[in-house]
């Protein structure tokens, strides 16, 4: 080989270096074409026709990027009967990780069942879906320390008016769950996700959230120089994070619930794409990314 040859080929291994260095990073407009593709079926309500296609895209899209979608199916008691769901469920094995160590990615993917407007919910279902998506595409390129589970929450929605009774089917499933089969203590945190795709990105700082889990997320938004995304006093919100801590499980949950002028977009027809930003999806995604690799380095 001439010397010509030998600085091609030295050029060549510096560039496959470099690239197998890259970090894979949220893509904030891929997530809203995956928001796109949500509204594009509809309405996708517990026990719905087009919450089915919802799953059979999320299957679809997993299956792209070499990850396989487990179906948790059950069956709940609602306001109007039984209604069969189904909680979604991607796992990611650790690669470091000799004390079985978990951290659930959640959200839901459900839309608020509606009889007289065609809801579509851009954000709130839309964009929590979009974001676990984003996940399961950066954490299959680079695979975490610990055991991820991405959860996609069905019947986060109440099927009537919420009650303590009527909301969080999906997540009050999985946390019995883990109870039943002894997981509790391998779950090192909750990290759940909901309407973050708002172009006006404003968390709450949420009250009942592990404030452990609270602290570090505050800790990287500065990092991130990002200080006021965290600028609203604590607020309660009941949310698919609250099965988990109830059952002794380190939680958090990272909301936009200033959605729109006085929330007046939340849960109308006015939620829709054009409500949302692919910077806000970049934003909270790399903030749920560093807190993971900060949780993965805990003994």
């Amino acid at each position: 080989m001439d010397a010509s040859g030998r600085r091609a080929l030295l050029l060549l291994l510096v560039l496959a270096a470099l690239m197998s260095g890259q970090t894979a990073r949220i893509d904030g407009e891929r997530a809203m074409r995956v928001v796109e593709d949500l509204v594009r079926i509809g309405p996708r309500s517990a026990g719905s026709e087009k919450l089915e296609a919802t799953r059979r895209y999320i299957e679809e899209q997993a299956k792209s990027v070499g990850l396989t979608v487990t179906r948790q199916a059950f069956e709940a008691a609602t306001p109007i009967g039984k209604i069969p769901m189904a909680n979604l469920v991607i796992r990611i094995p650790g690669t470091n990780n000799p004390t079985g160590a978990r951290v659930l990615l959640s959200g839901h993917y459900d839309t608020k069942r509606y009889l007289d407007r065609d809801f579509v919910g851009a954000n709130d279902g839309g964009s929590s879906t979009a974001l676990l998506l984003e996940f399961a595409q950066v954490l299959a390129k680079k695979p975490p320390k610990v055991d991820v589970w991405i959860v996609f929450f069905d019947g986060e929605e109440a099927i009537g008016t919420w009650t303590a009774t009527d909301s969080l089917y999906g997540s009050k499933h999985m946390a019995l769950e883990l109870r039943r089969t002894g997981d509790v203590p391998k779950i090192r945190a909750v990290i759940n996700v909901d309407m973050i795709g708002d172009g006006d990105l404003q968390l709450v700082n949420e009250h009942f959230s592990t404030e452990k889990l609270r602290n570090l997320a505050h800790a990287v938004a500065r990092e991130m120089g990002k200080p006021e995304l965290f600028a609203a006093p604590l607020m309660p919100l009941d949310d698919d994070h609250v099965p988990f801590l109830r059952l002794g499980m380190p939680a958090i949950d990272l909301i936009d619930f200033d959605y729109g002028p006085q929330n007046s977009y939340w849960h109308t027809e006015a939620d829709t794409l054009d409500k949302l930003a692919a910077s806000s999806f970049v934003t909270v995604g790399e903030l749920v990314l560093r807190m993971l690799e900060r949780l993965e380095s805990e003994p």
